[in-house]
């Protein structure tokens, strides 16, 4: 089913609140360690990435940020998006156990979940509204369209764990409850990567030693 586009208006408070979580995240511009990693990850080159939005205790980056218009001029509405595999596979393993239909069954029986999954939805989309004006990209054919299915529905946990993992907690229930499901294989401030950062830094991008000695013989 196609999304459905909106024209959307911002007030002044929430247009302060995007620019200062712009900032914030923007600090953690995307170097070309990060887009190397992210390649490894996702395996394939992340279009459109400027930031990362969450690191593992590590430092590798979990969760990557988006342009609203890839390079080629591609509209991406998808702001915030996961990129670490052990997130990845957990967030796999809660869709397929079901509980995407248990989600769409609170935000229709449980008002105050609802009305925070659709606050978020605005928040995602002033943040992007920000970042796109930074950036000078145009939103016109993603006006209105966020990500996961909000405002109304539970589409994707991938994009929903990825906009808590960016912005933090207190933002999106069903991000920050997905957040908790998969604590025990996936936790942001525990690092279970394949390749720890410091790793990378101290052996190489791969994070195997040469074999040569410290002296380099």
């Amino acid at each position: 089913m196609a999304h459905k586009k909106e024209n959307v208006t911002f007030d002044e408070n929430e247009i302060k609140k995007a620019e200062l979580r712009c900032e914030k995240i923007l600090a953690g511009i995307a170097t070309e360690t990060d887009c190397e990693i992210v390649k490894e990850q996702l395996g394939r080159f992340p279009r459109g990435m400027v930031a990362v939005g969450r690191r593992c205790a590590c430092g590798n980056p979990l969760a990557t940020v988006t342009r609203a218009k890839l390079e080629d001029g591609t509209p991406f509405p998808t702001t915030f998006y996961l990129c670490s595999p052990q997130a990845v596979r957990a967030v796999s393993k809660v869709e397929a156990n079901g509980h995407m239909k248990r989600f769409n069954e609170l935000l229709a029986s449980d008002m105050t979940v609802a009305a925070e999954y659709r606050k978020a939805h605005r928040e995602y989309l002033a943040f992007r509204h920000v970042l796109a004006q930074k950036f000078g990209d145009d939103e016109e054919h993603i006006s209105g369209i966020s990500a996961g299915g909000m405002p109304d529905r539970v589409k994707c946990l991938h994009a929903l764990i990825a906009q808590s993992l960016s912005m933090g907690r207190g933002v999106n229930p069903i991000g920050d409850m997905t957040l908790d499901m998969v604590k025990n294989e996936f936790d942001p401030d525990v690092c279970r990567c394949e390749i720890p950062f410091r790793e990378r830094e101290q052996f190489g991008f791969d994070g195997k030693s040469d074999g040569k000695s410290e002296s380099g013989s």
